[in-house]
Protein backbone atom coordinates (compact mmCIF):
# COMPACT_ATOMS: atom_id res chain seq x y z
CA UNK A 1 0.00 0.00 0.00
CA UNK A 2 3.00 2.43 0.63
CA UNK A 3 5.53 2.55 -1.60
CA UNK A 4 7.74 5.29 -4.39
CA UNK A 5 7.89 8.61 -3.69
CA UNK A 6 5.83 10.42 -0.92
CA UNK A 7 6.44 13.75 0.06
CA UNK A 8 7.09 14.69 4.30
CA UNK A 9 4.97 18.20 3.36
CA UNK A 10 6.00 21.31 4.11
CA UNK A 11 3.44 23.27 6.17
CA UNK A 12 2.59 26.65 4.22
CA UNK A 13 2.35 30.00 6.47
CA UNK A 14 0.82 33.23 5.70
CA UNK A 15 1.78 35.56 8.28
CA UNK A 16 2.08 33.60 11.02
CA UNK A 17 -0.90 31.33 10.01
CA UNK A 18 -1.48 28.50 8.63
CA UNK A 19 -1.84 28.82 4.72
CA UNK A 20 -4.35 25.98 4.52
CA UNK A 21 -5.37 27.41 0.83
CA UNK A 22 -1.93 27.10 -0.43
CA UNK A 23 -2.01 23.61 1.35
CA UNK A 24 -4.76 22.17 -0.76
CA UNK A 25 -3.18 23.18 -3.41
CA UNK A 26 0.13 21.83 -3.09
CA UNK A 27 -1.54 18.45 -2.22
CA UNK A 28 -3.28 18.56 -6.22
CA UNK A 29 -0.03 19.64 -7.27
CA UNK A 30 1.62 16.80 -5.71
CA UNK A 31 -0.68 14.09 -7.06
CA UNK A 32 -0.39 15.39 -10.81
CA UNK A 33 2.84 15.04 -10.81
CA UNK A 34 2.80 11.19 -9.66
CA UNK A 35 3.53 11.12 -5.93
CA UNK A 36 2.49 8.08 -4.39
CA UNK A 37 1.38 9.25 -0.73
CA UNK A 38 1.41 12.49 1.23
CA UNK A 39 2.84 12.55 5.04
CA UNK A 40 1.64 15.70 6.80
CA UNK A 41 3.23 17.56 9.83
CA UNK A 42 6.79 15.28 10.17
CA UNK A 43 9.53 17.34 10.99
CA UNK A 44 9.38 18.53 7.58
CA UNK A 45 5.73 20.07 8.05
CA UNK A 46 7.08 21.98 11.17
CA UNK A 47 5.21 19.29 13.76
CA UNK A 48 7.59 20.87 16.69
CA UNK A 49 6.28 24.93 16.52
CA UNK A 50 2.96 23.67 15.46
CA UNK A 51 0.06 23.78 18.58
CA UNK A 52 -1.93 20.29 19.06
CA UNK A 53 -4.99 22.03 17.08
CA UNK A 54 -3.10 23.37 13.70
CA UNK A 55 -1.27 19.90 13.60
CA UNK A 56 -5.07 18.17 14.02
CA UNK A 57 -6.26 20.93 11.00
CA UNK A 58 -3.04 20.14 8.86
CA UNK A 59 -3.63 16.23 9.06
CA UNK A 60 -7.38 16.52 8.47
CA UNK A 61 -7.21 19.10 5.50
CA UNK A 62 -4.63 16.80 3.71
CA UNK A 63 -6.63 13.69 3.97
CA UNK A 64 -9.93 15.80 2.73
CA UNK A 65 -8.00 17.19 -0.17
CA UNK A 66 -6.48 13.76 -1.30
CA UNK A 67 -10.10 12.05 -0.91
CA UNK A 68 -8.36 8.70 -1.13
CA UNK A 69 -6.66 9.13 -4.64
CA UNK A 70 -3.30 8.58 -2.55
CA UNK A 71 -2.87 7.06 1.15
CA UNK A 72 -1.95 9.56 3.53
CA UNK A 73 0.51 8.52 6.40
CA UNK A 74 0.02 10.89 8.97
CA UNK A 75 2.55 12.32 11.37
CA UNK A 76 1.44 11.21 15.28
CA UNK A 77 4.99 11.22 17.06
CA UNK A 78 5.85 12.76 20.16
CA UNK A 79 8.22 11.74 22.97
CA UNK A 80 5.31 11.89 25.63
CA UNK A 81 3.19 8.84 25.35
CA UNK A 82 0.17 10.25 26.16
CA UNK A 83 0.19 13.20 23.75
CA UNK A 84 1.64 10.77 20.59
CA UNK A 85 -2.10 8.67 21.82
CA UNK A 86 -3.96 11.39 21.11
CA UNK A 87 -2.64 12.29 17.25
CA UNK A 88 -2.68 8.54 16.75
CA UNK A 89 -6.48 8.36 17.48
CA UNK A 90 -7.01 11.64 15.70
CA UNK A 91 -5.04 10.46 12.71
CA UNK A 92 -7.55 7.43 12.37
CA UNK A 93 -10.75 9.53 13.83
CA UNK A 94 -10.18 11.57 10.25
CA UNK A 95 -9.12 8.74 7.81
CA UNK A 96 -5.79 9.00 7.23
CA UNK A 97 -4.12 5.80 6.18
CA UNK A 98 -1.42 5.12 8.54
CA UNK A 99 0.71 7.25 11.37
CA UNK A 100 3.90 7.76 11.57
CA UNK A 101 5.51 7.77 15.22
CA UNK A 102 9.00 8.74 15.60
CA UNK A 103 11.48 7.43 18.13
CA UNK A 104 10.74 9.79 21.24
CA UNK A 105 13.47 12.36 21.32
CA UNK A 106 15.05 14.44 23.80
CA UNK A 107 14.04 11.92 27.24
CA UNK A 108 16.38 8.78 25.44
CA UNK A 109 14.41 5.80 26.39
CA UNK A 110 15.72 2.62 26.85
CA UNK A 111 14.91 -0.26 24.01
CA UNK A 112 12.71 -1.33 26.46
CA UNK A 113 11.03 2.13 26.26
CA UNK A 114 10.45 2.39 22.92
CA UNK A 115 8.55 -1.39 23.11
CA UNK A 116 6.90 0.07 25.92
CA UNK A 117 5.44 3.46 23.75
CA UNK A 118 5.16 1.98 20.22
CA UNK A 119 3.17 -1.05 22.03
CA UNK A 120 0.87 1.38 23.38
CA UNK A 121 0.53 3.48 20.42
CA UNK A 122 -0.56 0.20 18.35
CA UNK A 123 -2.78 -0.54 21.47
CA UNK A 124 -4.76 2.57 21.57
CA UNK A 125 -6.08 2.46 17.36
CA UNK A 126 -6.67 0.41 14.73
CA UNK A 127 -4.88 2.44 12.33
CA UNK A 128 -1.30 1.28 11.06
CA UNK A 129 1.99 2.63 12.29
CA UNK A 130 5.19 3.05 10.52
CA UNK A 131 7.74 4.03 13.25
CA UNK A 132 10.36 6.56 12.11
CA UNK A 133 13.88 6.20 13.39
CA UNK A 134 16.03 8.82 13.29
CA UNK A 135 18.78 9.00 15.89
CA UNK A 136 20.33 11.96 14.28
CA UNK A 137 17.47 14.05 15.74
CA UNK A 138 15.82 11.73 18.36
CA UNK A 139 19.65 10.48 19.62
CA UNK A 140 17.86 7.03 20.52
CA UNK A 141 18.27 4.14 17.39
CA UNK A 142 15.77 1.75 17.26
CA UNK A 143 17.41 -1.69 16.94
CA UNK A 144 16.62 -4.51 14.31
CA UNK A 145 15.72 -6.55 17.43
CA UNK A 146 13.57 -3.99 18.69
CA UNK A 147 11.74 -3.62 15.79
CA UNK A 148 11.40 -7.18 15.25
CA UNK A 149 9.27 -7.31 18.48
CA UNK A 150 7.24 -4.90 17.51
CA UNK A 151 7.17 -6.59 13.92
CA UNK A 152 5.24 -8.89 15.62
CA UNK A 153 2.16 -7.03 16.49
CA UNK A 154 -0.13 -6.41 13.52
CA UNK A 155 -0.64 -2.92 12.62
CA UNK A 156 3.01 -2.31 13.04
CA UNK A 157 3.91 -2.47 9.17
CA UNK A 158 6.73 -0.24 8.46
CA UNK A 159 9.33 2.04 9.43
CA UNK A 160 10.83 5.30 7.75
CA UNK A 161 14.89 4.28 8.31
CA UNK A 162 16.77 7.89 8.39
CA UNK A 163 19.73 6.05 9.96
CA UNK A 164 21.52 6.42 6.65
CA UNK A 165 22.52 2.96 7.17
CA UNK A 166 21.97 1.05 4.28
CA UNK A 167 23.00 -2.40 5.94
CA UNK A 168 19.90 -1.62 8.18
CA UNK A 169 17.38 -2.73 5.73
CA UNK A 170 18.98 -6.09 5.25
CA UNK A 171 19.12 -6.74 8.84
CA UNK A 172 15.79 -5.21 9.07
CA UNK A 173 14.36 -7.73 6.69
CA UNK A 174 16.12 -10.50 8.64
CA UNK A 175 14.30 -9.06 11.93
CA UNK A 176 10.98 -7.79 10.42
CA UNK A 177 10.29 -10.21 7.22
CA UNK A 178 10.50 -9.57 3.59
CA UNK A 179 6.66 -8.05 4.06
CA UNK A 180 7.56 -5.11 6.57
CA UNK A 181 7.46 -1.94 4.84
CA UNK A 182 10.41 -0.15 4.69
CA UNK A 183 10.87 3.19 3.37
CA UNK A 184 13.92 5.48 3.40
CA UNK A 185 14.10 8.79 5.21
CA UNK A 186 16.76 9.95 3.70
CA UNK A 187 16.81 11.06 0.10
CA UNK A 188 20.70 10.60 -0.86
CA UNK A 189 20.92 7.18 -0.36
CA UNK A 190 17.29 6.47 -1.53
CA UNK A 191 18.73 4.43 -4.39
CA UNK A 192 20.61 1.96 -2.65
CA UNK A 193 18.26 1.84 0.25
CA UNK A 194 15.57 0.21 -2.87
CA UNK A 195 18.33 -1.84 -3.94
CA UNK A 196 18.47 -3.85 -0.59
CA UNK A 197 14.91 -4.28 -0.20
CA UNK A 198 13.30 -1.04 0.35
CA UNK A 199 9.90 0.01 -0.99
CA UNK A 200 10.11 4.10 -1.34
CA UNK A 201 11.22 7.30 0.43
CA UNK A 202 9.16 9.94 2.39
CA UNK A 203 11.45 12.53 0.64
CA UNK A 204 11.77 16.14 1.57
CA UNK A 205 13.15 16.55 -2.10
CA UNK A 206 9.96 15.82 -3.40
CA UNK A 207 8.09 18.96 -2.25
CA UNK A 208 9.91 20.28 -4.86
CA UNK A 209 10.78 18.08 -7.44
CA UNK A 210 7.45 16.02 -7.37
CA UNK A 211 7.23 14.30 -10.73
CA UNK A 212 11.35 13.48 -10.79
CA UNK A 213 11.29 11.76 -7.66
CA UNK A 214 8.38 9.64 -8.39
CA UNK A 215 10.13 8.54 -11.97
CA UNK A 216 12.72 7.67 -9.71
CA UNK A 217 11.52 5.49 -7.48
CA UNK A 218 9.10 4.42 -9.87
CA UNK A 219 12.30 2.88 -11.69
CA UNK A 220 14.00 1.45 -8.75
CA UNK A 221 10.65 -0.86 -8.34
CA UNK A 222 10.76 -1.68 -11.74
CA UNK A 223 14.29 -2.99 -11.17
CA UNK A 224 15.71 -0.04 -13.92
CA UNK A 225 18.90 0.87 -11.90
CA UNK A 226 20.28 2.41 -15.58
CA UNK A 227 17.18 4.64 -15.54
CA UNK A 228 16.99 5.24 -11.93
CA UNK A 229 20.84 6.36 -11.69
CA UNK A 230 20.09 9.02 -14.20
CA UNK A 231 17.81 10.27 -12.03
CA UNK A 232 19.98 10.04 -9.01
CA UNK A 233 22.71 12.13 -11.13
CA UNK A 234 19.72 14.91 -12.01
CA UNK A 235 18.91 14.98 -8.30
CA UNK A 236 21.65 14.65 -5.85
CA UNK A 237 22.47 18.36 -6.16
CA UNK A 238 19.21 19.55 -5.22
CA UNK A 239 19.30 16.78 -2.20
CA UNK A 240 22.44 18.01 -1.04
CA UNK A 241 21.80 21.96 -1.53
CA UNK A 242 18.30 21.32 0.40
CA UNK A 243 20.01 20.26 3.27
CA UNK A 244 22.81 22.87 3.50
CA UNK A 245 20.68 24.52 6.24
CA UNK A 246 17.45 22.61 7.74
CA UNK A 247 15.77 20.90 4.82
CA UNK A 248 12.35 22.04 5.22
CA UNK A 249 13.46 25.65 4.69
CA UNK A 250 15.40 24.99 1.98
CA UNK A 251 12.24 23.15 0.77
CA UNK A 252 10.53 26.09 1.27
CA UNK A 253 13.06 28.57 -0.53
CA UNK A 254 12.93 25.92 -3.45
CA UNK A 255 8.96 25.79 -3.51
CA UNK A 256 9.01 29.45 -3.39
CA UNK A 257 10.80 29.61 -6.39
CA UNK A 258 8.30 27.56 -8.30
CA UNK A 259 5.92 30.18 -7.17
CA UNK A 260 3.75 27.08 -5.24
CA UNK A 261 4.44 28.61 -1.23
CA UNK A 262 6.18 31.57 0.66
CA UNK A 263 9.47 30.96 2.52
CA UNK A 264 8.04 32.04 6.11
CA UNK A 265 9.11 29.82 8.55
CA UNK A 266 8.72 29.60 12.53
CA UNK A 267 11.28 30.23 14.62
CA UNK A 268 13.77 29.21 15.68
CA UNK A 269 14.59 28.81 12.23
CA UNK A 270 15.05 31.47 9.84
CA UNK A 271 14.91 31.97 6.35
CA UNK A 272 18.35 30.79 4.41
CA UNK A 273 21.81 32.31 3.99
CA UNK A 274 21.90 33.52 0.01
CA UNK A 275 24.70 31.71 -0.07
CA UNK A 276 22.60 28.35 0.15
CA UNK A 277 19.96 30.32 -1.95
CA UNK A 278 22.79 30.47 -5.02
CA UNK A 279 23.16 27.01 -4.37
CA UNK A 280 19.42 25.33 -4.40
CA UNK A 281 19.06 27.59 -7.21
CA UNK A 282 22.30 26.03 -9.47
CA UNK A 283 21.05 22.64 -8.06
CA UNK A 284 17.54 23.24 -9.29
CA UNK A 285 18.54 24.18 -13.05
CA UNK A 286 20.65 20.96 -13.09
CA UNK A 287 17.39 19.26 -12.89
CA UNK A 288 16.04 21.05 -15.22
CA UNK A 289 13.42 22.81 -12.50
CA UNK A 290 14.35 26.52 -13.74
Amino acid sequence: MFKGSMPALVTPFRNGELDLDTLKQLVEWQIAEGSTGLVPVGTTGESPTLSHEEHETVVAEVVKAAAGRVPVIAGAGSNNTVEAIRFVRFAQKVGADAALVVTPYYNKPTQKGLLSHFRALHDCADIPIIIYNIPGRSIIDMNPDTMGALAQLPRIIGVKDATGDLARVSLQRAACGKDFCQLSGEDATALGFNAHGGVGCISVTANVAPKLCAEFQQATLSGDYATALEYQDRLMPLHEAIFIEPGLVGAKYALSKLGRCTEEVRSPLTTLEDSTKAAIDAAMEHAGLI
